[in-house]
């Protein structure tokens, strides 16, 4: 372990007594028996041995869980977890709720996961059954802090909107969200695929929950996964990030041709700037950039096209592009070479990764997706796509020029490699909506 990575294990220990005093702390398993807990899904059995709470896989059923009888909303939860036997996908929710009326009493709500597999998503945030990865093990800037077979502490802390994540001391995930105020905590066994992963286990000790405590300090480092629109925490500031589109103005934009903002087929409402595809054209920061990381929310509708430039010159001239695009309905995703034109690739010029599955994950037409773009000081760039970095290169790179060499952009000198330009968002001729969109200088 790194000396950076101890420090923080010893900064959250310390700071574990300070924010919640002893005498907050209430258990939540009493070590002999199951008093106070109901099972709701699934029939995965749950048992107490030697102190602990043991879940087992079964084969045929449902995602089982174990919940809390009474409800919580802010708090501070720690706990124990090993797991045995063999590597199985688990979780704890919080903040979650089983209604009759509800998917027929499905669980669903807030999650943290607990992944022994090669992927280490441990400490991942999870919308269970319904809008699905809020904060995917992708976005954790420590993998591999879970160890199977081994019991790790796990710290969960949810206040107000804010949902943090803690394994073996280091901070793995931070969301933002107001979805869920209050509701059970379950102790997730997970259905199993094949009959011969029947019988693995999960084992939880320790459990205890303060309902008052202060909130830890967060890593500075950790990316904040806000879903507020056009919200920016106090976080978020230190950080360095700044609202590019305040919600509800043109300030800081224009035409990406020069002078004013176009007073047509752009609308501000509702929180959303809205291209119409009305013949508005392109839009664009005052400001130019050099070094920088966006972020921002768009919905595509059926069939639309648009994109993010950047490194936009002062008449807007055709430069690097995050595309956006409706893969399954546009013609141009089928154009280009190797998918170089679909949802998230640089367009033209390099494809962007398969996309993983997975609600919150897979993109969706009509609902709400995450795109953000980091371009450093180095030349290397980054596209992420809902939590997942799905494309990466090196301005002005051998490689970088020899795709370039192959695309559209072939006769422009020195294609992507000017030191500050502008960021731009497209009217392609659809509707496309976008908020919360951010910036930092890096």
């Amino acid at each position: 372990m790194k000396y950076a990575v101890k420090c923080m294990v010893a900064l959250h220990l310390l700071g574990g007594v300070a924010n919640a005093a002893d005498d907050a702390w209430q258990p939540l398993f009493d070590g002999k028996s199951l008093a106070g807990w109901r099972q709701v899904n699934g029939t995965a059995s749950y048992e107490v041995i030697d102190g602990t709470i043991v879940g087992t896989t079964r084969a045929g059923t449902p995602n089982s869980f174990l919940a809390t009888e009474k409800s919580y909303g802010d708090f501070i939860l720690e706990f124990e977890v090993r797991q045995s036997v063999g590597p199985t996908n688990s979780g704890v929710q919080f903040r979650s709720q089983s209604k009759p009326d509800v998917m027929q009493g499905r669980v669903h709500g807030p999650q943290m996961e607990l992944d022994p597999s090669e992927r280490q998503w441990t400490g991942g945030l999870y919308d269970e059954a319904m809008s699905g990865w809020w904060y995917p093990g992708t976005l954790n800037p420590h993998p591999g802090l879970y160890k199977f077979d081994a019991w790790n502490q796990v710290r969960i802390e949810a206040i107000g909107p804010s949902m943090r994540t803690w394994v073996n001391g280091v901070q793995t995930a931070y969301v933002i969200d107001r979805s869920y105020t209050e509701g059970f905590i379950a102790l997730q066994v997970h259905s199993i695929a094949k009959p011969e992963e029947a019988g693995r286990k999960i084992h939880w000790r320790k459990l205890r929950i303060a309902e008052k405590g202060k909130p830890s300090p967060t890593d500075t480092q950790i990316f904040v996964r806000n879903t507020l629109p056009n919200d920016l925490s106090e976080v978020e500031r230190k950080q360095g990030w700044r609202l590019l589109w305040d919600g509800k103005s043109s300030n800081g934009w224009r035409s990406a041709k020069g002078g004013k903002f176009p007073a047509q087929g752009w609308q501000m409402q509702n929180g959303e700037l809205v291209v119409s595809g009305k013949t508005g054209g392109d839009i664009s920061t005052e400001e130019t950039f050099g070094a920088f990381e966006l972020q921002l929310e768009f919905k595509l509708t059926p069939g639309a096209n648009s994109g993010i430039m950047y490194y936009v010159d002062d008449v807007g001239g055709i430069t690097l592009e995050y595309q956006l695009l409706d893969d399954e309905r546009h013609p141009d995703a089928k154009k280009g070479v190797d998918g170089n034109r679909t949802l998230a690739s640089l367009y033209d010029i390099q494809p962007r990764n398969t996309l993983m599955s997975g609600l919150g994950i897979a993109p969706k037409i009509g609902e709400w997706q995450h795109a953000r773009l980091v371009s450093r000081a180095d030349g290397k760039v980054e596209h992420w796509l809902n939590g997942v970095k799905v494309l990466e290169y090196t301005r002005g790179s051998e490689d970088f020029r020899r795709r370039v060499a192959a695309s559209k952009f072939k006769d422009i000198p020195n294609f992507g490699e000017v030191p500050r330009g502008r960021i731009l968002l497209q009217d392609h001729g659809d509707e496309v909506h976008f908020r919360s969109v951010k910036v930092r200088t890096l």
